[in-house]
């Protein structure tokens, strides 16, 4: 029996937080957006974690369209008319959940420099804990790409019996040193920018040119030569270069006009420290400790997250006895495949999600 829909922004104050650095938020709040409607058992949900500058918006209308509209939805891959999916703005984040642009709860001033370091597995433990809250106390899966996909893989070894099935999308068990190389770039434009002021630009715009920057660089690694190449092509006279400047400018500056450069700032760092064996005796150990299904999905053309990645995952999940399934699909464009090629993977979760029930 399906009883309660919510379609608007929700937050969930979950309390103090201990954290794994050993420091505590108080007054700790989780905005989420729940599509579709929940049972009255509340034993239909599933978990949606968002990537590097993503949000609670999922799923959406044509005035205000969802970053997963053409995966998620009403008859979609992953039917909200069966599933209620939520989905959480990420601790640390800009969008609604306690970050470095909310008010200290002791000063009314956002925290700024004093927002502490923020892992992966903080971020999963706060969602968890706003779940509990919400009264649920299982999900069918938890399912995320990039970093949103890193959140996944942590839920599955923190919680391992609180989901039937995990879905990590074109993420890895680690972040490549490469990918920490692209990301320091990244760091390094922010905090260059005279405007960053350590952090503390509240109530200014803050760093937006070093913000556009490394959004710049992220975008150069999301993407393939291919689609350069198609999209920016040498014909006539145009000048490729003068296209591929305004491309990359826009890609900037449209970030700059809906995210906070601390988050992003924030959500690197948790991103390079991502290692799902780190104090649990290494990867091999941290993946015995999996009990939900798993469906890794990778892009064979990606340079954020090489292909690699998942495969080895894989590979090992089945030489733990785990119950893995794998899936690769070809795109030009490359990392962000997962944001655009619905049907190259939606299906595979669709099925996926039948057999998990």
């Amino acid at each position: 029996m399906l009883t309660r829909a919510i379609s608007r922004k929700n937050t969930e104050k979950i309390g103090s937080l201990q954290l794994e650095s050993g420091e505590k938020l108080a007054e700790v709040e989780v905005a989420y957006e729940l599509a579709g409607k929940w049972t009255l058992e509340k034993d239909n949900v599933i978990v949606v974690c968002h990537a590097l500058t993503g949000d609670t918006h999922t799923v959406g209308d044509e005035q205000s369209p969802g970053w997963w509209d053409g995966l998620i939805g009403p008859g979609g891959y992953i039917d909200t008319q069966r599933y209620a999916v939520i989905t959480m703005n990420t601790l640390g984040g800009c969008n609604g959940s306690t970050g470095p642009s909310s008010p200290h709860p002791e000063t009314g001033t956002p925290y700024g420099s004093r927002f502490p370091k923020v892992t992966i597995r903080d971020m999963v433990k706060a969602q968890y804990i706003c779940l509990e809250k919400l009264g649920i106390r299982h999900v069918k899966a938890v399912i995320g790409g990039s970093m949103g996909g890193m959140l996944a893989l942590e839920w599955a070894v923190m919680y391992p019996d609180f989901m039937d099935a995990c879905i990590p999308i074109a993420t890895g068990a680690t972040l490549s040193s490469l990918s920490m190389a692209h990301n320091e770039i990244g760091r390094r434009a922010i905090m260059l920018d005279p405007q960053w002021q350590g952090g503390d630009y509240y109530p200014g715009s803050g760093p937006l040119n070093g913000l556009s920057t490394a959004r710049m660089v992220g975008m150069v690694t999301y993407r393939t030569e291919d689609l350069f190449e198609r999209r920016f092509r040498r014909e006539g006279e145009e000048n490729p270069y003068l296209q591929v400047e305004s491309y990359l400018r826009y890609q900037g500056e449209k970030l700059v006009s809906r995210f906070d450069a601390n988050s992003y700032l924030l959500f690197l760092s948790a991103m390079d420290g991502h290692d799902i064996g780190r104090g649990r005796g290494g990867i091999e150990k941290a993946v015995e400790m999996i009990r939900a299904r798993i469906l890794t999905i990778g892009i064979t053309e990606d340079m954020y997250f090489p292909v690699r990645q998942q495969r080895s995952f894989h590979q090992l999940c089945l030489n733990k006895g785990k119950n893995a399934v794998y899936h690769e699909f070809s795109s030009y464009y490359g990392h962000d495949a997962f944001l655009v090629e619905f049907n190259q993977f939606g299906s595979k979760i669709r099925q996926f999600l039948e057999v998990s029930g």
